[in-house]
């Protein structure tokens, strides 16, 4: 198991989540690529002003890894898009790690479609 992508995508939900725009952006790629519900985008400006602007947080409730793929199933609370009423949800964020950044963040709308996309499963799960 590789300590580093999984301690890299739980300290850059940590970091989305408290505010600390600083540490997100050094934690993430140059070419960092986020993607959703409402869209995508790429680059660390793309990043910063998404992360400025809605004010999400993220508390990961089940990790799962392999190799440097880390899903997390999280509670979401906040906004996807500036200026859209805040709300709560779980969500599944796929993240691909490279060296100790993220260098991207796909963020599904539930664990079966996350498992769809990246190959991992249930038995990827890491315990505590």
């Amino acid at each position: 198991m590789s300590t580093t992508a999984y301690a890299t995508a739980l300290a850059w939900q940590e970091a989305l989540t408290s505010g600390d725009i600083d540490t997100l952006l050094e934690l993430s790629s140059d070419g960092i690529e986020i993607a959703g519900d409402h869209g995508g985008g790429q680059g660390l400006a793309v990043l910063n002003k998404w992360a400025s602007e809605s004010h999400t947080t993220m508390t990961p409730e089940r990790v799962f890894m392999r190799g440097d793929l880390v899903v997390s199933e999280s509670v979401a609370s906040g906004s996807a898009t500036p200026g859209e009423a805040p709300d709560s949800r779980t969500i599944a964020a796929a993240f691909q790690i490279t060296g100790d950044q993220v260098g991207s963040v796909f963020v599904h709308p539930d664990l079966a479609s996350a498992f769809a996309a990246t190959g991992l499963g249930d038995g990827d799960l890491v315990e505590d």
